[in-house]
């Protein structure tokens, strides 16, 4: 009988590896290790050797990076996709990414399974679980971490118990997940809302306070909602990316401190660093502001709200988000121009715009000279506006004008004028 193979999201740290010997001795699997480079991972020099010794069937390694910012990251960005106001999706994105390509290696290999190293409680396991189902659901789906819960002490000597003697160092006090679109830490003393994340706890940014005194202005060319240049010089995504994080890192931009409700019902403290993502959102809102309409940038943001709901609960792979996908892509038809951006201790500020089909006019803006609003037309205008409320005050209201100043006025001040 034909020994069943399956490929493993496999990052090199301790739970994969421990995940690679786990799978093949207590469950029999050939184990091909995957493993798909978002960047910034710690553990990516030693990915290969590691999983080898773990004993892994074979260690595939895809440079996922310009696919996981171009077709993940910038839609994001475009639609101004931000959990709860404050997290830019970074580790969120990166996962239906990775569902896909366990899928597609799955069926290069002639596996009937794949695997990933989540935990029950958090939020990746629904990621990877959906995306893989919505894909192939004749793939069986295998959680060592989730469904063997294995201490870290645990993990290492099981591994030593069957010939795999690696020096692992000793684990800092936060969990950690990265890739090039952002950094999360949480847990340790961080679990207590109260305190005051520690030094230790950012890695990629700097405290404002110890930011240079004299501040950094870039200039970001996006074009039909996209980034493409920085200070004139045309990049690729990556590149604007990894030069944005290092830019505003120096000058301790990015730093977020959130409490998030999880899809598990838990709220979390949560550290994140993403000085790219933080100034490029600042930038894209700050154009679309001259770009779109009142209408278009409101009911926008009610869009970018779902759609970073959807990204956060694992719905990537899904109608809803081909829909939402098609509106965001066809509000950004015009949002093409360029933004400069003032990183100061900590802030990416907005200190200049422009936009050649901009929709401010600089005409119907002034008050200088070269006005060309026809302020005339202002006292029809009011006078229709405010006809619908004159109606309903004349025929509704005006019998009963204290219940309708009480509705105008707090209960206080209205007591008092009754008095």
């Amino acid at each position: 009988m034909p020994v069943p193979k399956l490929v493993l999201a496999y990052s090199g740290g301790l739970d994969t590896t421990t995940a690679i010997k786990w799978l093949s001795v207590e469950q029999g699997y050939e184990v091909v290790a995957l493993n798909i480079d978002v960047g910034m991972s710690r553990e990516q020099p030693v990915v290969e050797s590691r999983g080898m010794a773990a004993g892994a069937l074979k260690v595939r390694i895809i440079d996922a990076k310009e696919d996981f910012i171009r077709y993940f990251a910038f839609p994001a960005l475009a639609a101004g996709a931000m959990y709860q106001d404050a997290y830019p999706l970074a580790t969120a994105l990166a996962r239906p990414l990775m569902a896909k390509l366990l899928v597609d290696v799955a069926h290069e290999e002639g596996a009937t399974a794949v695997a990933h190293g989540c935990t029950g409680k958090g939020n990746d396991q629904v990621r990877f679980d959906v995306g893989i189902q919505t894909l192939d659901p004749s793939l069986s789906i295998v959680a060592p971490t989730r469904e063997n819960a294995m201490a870290r002490d645990y993990q290492i000597e099981y591994l030593r118990q069957h010939g795999v003697d690696i020096p692992w160092a000793a684990k800092g006090p936060f969990s950690i997940d990265e890739n090039i679109w952002g950094r999360s830490a949480e847990a340790g003393v961080l679990e207590d809302p109260w305190t005051e994340p520690p030094a230790e706890a950012y890695e990629w940014t700097r405290d404002a306070e110890e930011a240079p005194s004299a501040p950094a202005y870039v200039e970001i060319d996006y074009q039909s909602g996209m980034p493409i240049r920085l200070n004139g010089e045309e990049l690729g995504p990556v590149a604007i990316v990894e030069r944005l994080n290092e830019l505003g890192g120096i000058h301790g931009v990015g730093r977020i401190d959130h409490i998030e409700d999880r899809l598990v019902g838990i709220k979390s403290r949560e550290i994140y660093e993403a000085p790219a993502g933080v100034i490029l959102h600042t930038a894209h809102r700050s154009l679309e502001a001259m770009t779109l309409s009142k209408q278009q940038v409101k009911l926008k943001k009610a869009v970018a709200i779902e759609y970073s709901e959807l990204i956060y609960n694992g719905l990537w792979f899904s109608a809803h988000h081909q829909d939402i996908a098609a509106y965001v892509a066809s509000t950004q038809r015009h949002v093409t121009g360029t933004i400069r951006v003032k990183l100061h201790r900590g802030r990416a500020t907005v200190v200049g715009r422009k936009a050649a089909q901009s929709l401010y006019d600089r005409g119907l803006a002034t008050y200088d000279r070269g006005d060309t609003y026809d302020q005339s037309a202002a006292i029809g205008f009011i006078n229709i506006w405010g006809l619908q409320t004159r109606t309903q005050v004349r025929t509704q209201l005006l019998a009963d004008l204290p219940d309708a100043l009480r509705i105008a006025m707090p209960q206080d001040h209205a007591e008092q004028g009754e008095k």
